[in-house]
């Protein structure tokens, strides 16, 4: 009887996401972004922008090879340790965001190159005409490409009473059969080539693959080795890239509803 005392006095828990926004996203360091546009030049040259060695241990800063020698990060590959924030505070800073899934893998670095919008919007027109029919009851199919367990707990939680994805009409199969999107973690190991080339096949058309997590985007701190491929992308193309390491529940929503269109036009922003 426990549960039923605490229901009486806890109430409704689950979120309203998307249809408001949650309290939850402006608590949660989602995201590292760049302070300005502009460069971080060196100080004492006055040369090219100083970007410490060892500042990520992912390699997901970098200086563009522009006119302008823009700054940029690449949250696909970014794990948010926090150490360029902590080296860089007045270039680098977390920002509260839980969408962060983009249609393209370009989308995920900021700030934005030149073209990166025209190509995000190429890509989401083609995506809407295939997920056309997918509307209701949309099942997922998520496979473990080898994973440190991180997304995997977080995938969970979207089935419990805050995140309650049944109530948009999406489930968990375990039949790629039944499956209308699959949802992949992990890294990407050559083990796993066969294994998702035959789960793809086997789901019908049309489907959507959603790399989640950046482990999946870009293989994170394992990166490409003799056992891994740098992110599943080597092994089958995705729809929706979700960064994080872990994404949140709602970062995963979020790319879930974006593969779908089935997001406000005002809030399709990547």
């Amino acid at each position: 009887m426990p549960w039923v005392l605490r229901g009486l006095r806890d109430g409704v828990v689950t979120t309203r996401y998307p249809r408001r926004p949650d309290g939850y996203g402006a608590l949660f360091d989602g995201a590292i972004t760049v302070l300005s546009p502009a460069p971080a030049v060196d100080r004492q040259t006055g040369g090219d922008p100083e970007i410490p060695a060892g500042l990520c241990p992912t390699g997901a800063i970098f200086v563009d090879d522009d006119s302008a020698q823009t700054v940029r990060v690449d949250r696909g590959r970014c794990i948010l340790c926090g150490r360029c924030v902590e080296g860089r505070p007045d270039l680098f800073a977390f920002v509260p965001d839980t969408e962060t899934a983009g249609l393209t893998r370009t989308a995920l670095v900021v700030p934005p190159s030149p073209g990166t919008e025209e190509e995000t919007r190429a890509v989401r027109s083609e995506l809407a005409r295939r997920v056309r029919g997918l509307r209701r009851s949309i099942h997922i199919r998520h496979v473990d490409g080898g994973s440190d367990g991180a997304e995997e707990a977080e995938i969970s939680a979207l089935t419990g009473p805050i995140y309650d994805i049944q109530r948009l009409g999406m489930f968990f199969t375990a039949s790629p059969r039944h499956a209308d999107i699959l949802l992949v973690t992990g890294v990407g190991t050559a083990g796993m080539t066969e294994e998702l080339r035959r789960t793809l096949e086997a789901m019908p058309d049309p489907k959507v693959l959603v790399a989640a997590g950046t482990d999946a985007v870009s293989g994170g701190l394992v990166g490409p080795t003799y056992a891994s491929l740098g992110g599943i992308g080597a092994l089958v193309p995705p729809d929706v890239y979700v960064p994080g390491s872990p994404p949140s529940p709602f970062s995963l929503l979020h790319g879930l509803l974006l593969a779908l269109g089935l997001l406000p036009d005002d809030r399709r922003t990547r």
